[in-house]
């Protein structure tokens, strides 16, 4: 079974988005695992809307890197910058890192609550369709 890393600055919004895609979408095929540089705890819009697609991420946990540093993991995938700057070295040298950016909809400074959760769609929408590509093209 193969280990893929999901990381992200803290593991509450984007990194568990795709942990919530991955894990549904390879039922079994891979475990998942996400943490964070820092851990800032599940965020609840992103598992509002991820809930609104049918994946329920509520029981997940915000993890820091360093609890899994003795994994070897196959995929070590970045989800924003500032994750793919300040990645660690990681035990598993053979392991193929990908990064793709997704905009943090937490950082936006929207007030109108309509607004904000259709930005957090967009970014769930985004990554749902970054991990159905990575799916195909991996397994």
């Amino acid at each position: 079974m193969k280990n893929i890393l999901v990381l992200c600055t803290g593991n509450s919004c984007r990194s568990q988005m795709a942990d919530g895609y991955f894990s549904k979408k390879l039922d079994g095929k891979a475990k998942v695992y996400s943490a964070g540089i820092e851990t800032h705890g599940l965020n609840p819009y992103a598992v509002l809307v991820m809930k609104m697609d049918g994946i329920d991420i509520s029981n997940n946990s915000s993890n820091l890197i360093d609890d899994y540093m003795h994994i070897k993991f196959d995929f070590i995938i970045t989800v924003c910058d500032h994750a793919n700057e300040a990645c660690p070295y990681m035990p598993t040298i053979s392991a193929l890192r990908i990064h793709k950016n997704f905009e943090d909809p937490s950082k936006l400074e929207i007030t109108d609550e309509n607004e904000k959760i259709e930005k957090y769609i967009s970014c769930r929408n985004q990554i749902k369709d970054f991990c159905i590509e990575f799916i195909t093209n991996n397994f």
